[in-house]
């Protein structure tokens, strides 16, 4: 058989694939967290190509991100489009459930209104600034008990920096009565190491908390899976 006849040859649809192996049938008889990532997306894609199944089409789509589901939440409608089998519809679809479960991620973290670690710290700034493409500095002020009293956005940038005004930070502290402060920033780059920079901003932060009676405890810098804790790392 020569290749333009095989081009027309469609695989079986997955309604004749063994039960166990439809990924509909199998979230019903086993739940969803039996199902791997390709057939979840299969199962929110609907249906393939005539020579690719939803599962391999959600694999396709999987392996371009290195199976990196964070980094598959960055991709829009125009990147996912370029895939075979997927339309603005299907798109939009895969886009929207990565959506929900950001927002899960944030609501679980936004009920967790005390810090004493930096990985509350790192649980509570991950949903929020983890998915950015560019720099966020945020300051987390926090009471007496270490209970959140206010998180804010102090500053955007780029992918690869952002400028931070210390008198600013200080402010916003002041105006919500905070005891102590948190500053995060993430890392688009998913580099965790802190730069020069990182390491200056935190020390004139530090100094000036020190005048003002109103102490940084920590810095985190925040990536998709891990993080770097100034004061755990002895550096405040």
């Amino acid at each position: 058989m020569d290749k333009k006849s095989i081009d027309y040859i469609s695989l079986p649809s997955i309604k004749f694939w063994a039960e166990d192996d439809r990924p509909r049938e199998k979230l019903i008889s086993k739940s969803a967290k039996a199902l791997s990532d390709a057939e979840l997306i299969a199962i929110l894609i609907g249906s393939g190509t005539r020579s690719e199944s939803a599962v391999d089409v959600a694999k396709n789509i999987l392996a371009s991100v290195n199976n990196n589901l964070p980094e598959l939440s960055k991709l829009g409608i125009n990147e996912l489009t370029r895939f075979r089998g997927i339309g603005d519809v299907k798109a939009i679809s895969i886009i929207a459930a990565l959506e929900l479960g950001r927002r899960r991620r944030l609501s679980e973290a936004l009920e967790k209104q005390k810090i004493l670690c930096s990985r509350d710290a790192f649980e509570i700034m991950q949903p929020i600034t983890a998915d950015l493409l560019r720099e966020e500095f945020w300051i987390i002020c926090l009471d007496i008990r270490n209970q959140i009293v206010k998180k804010h956005c102090v500053s955007q940038g780029s992918a690869t920096g952002t400028v931070v005004d210390p008198k600013q930070i200080f402010k916003i502290a002041i105006d919500n009565n905070a005891h102590t402060i948190i500053l995060s920033h993430n890392h688009p780059s998913g580099e965790v190491k802190p730069s020069q920079s990182d390491i200056n901003i935190t020390r004139k932060c530090v100094d000036a908390g020190k005048f003002l009676e109103l102490h940084v405890v920590d810095h985190i810098i925040v990536t998709q899976d891990k993080y770097f804790s100034f004061a755990d790392e002895g550096l405040l």
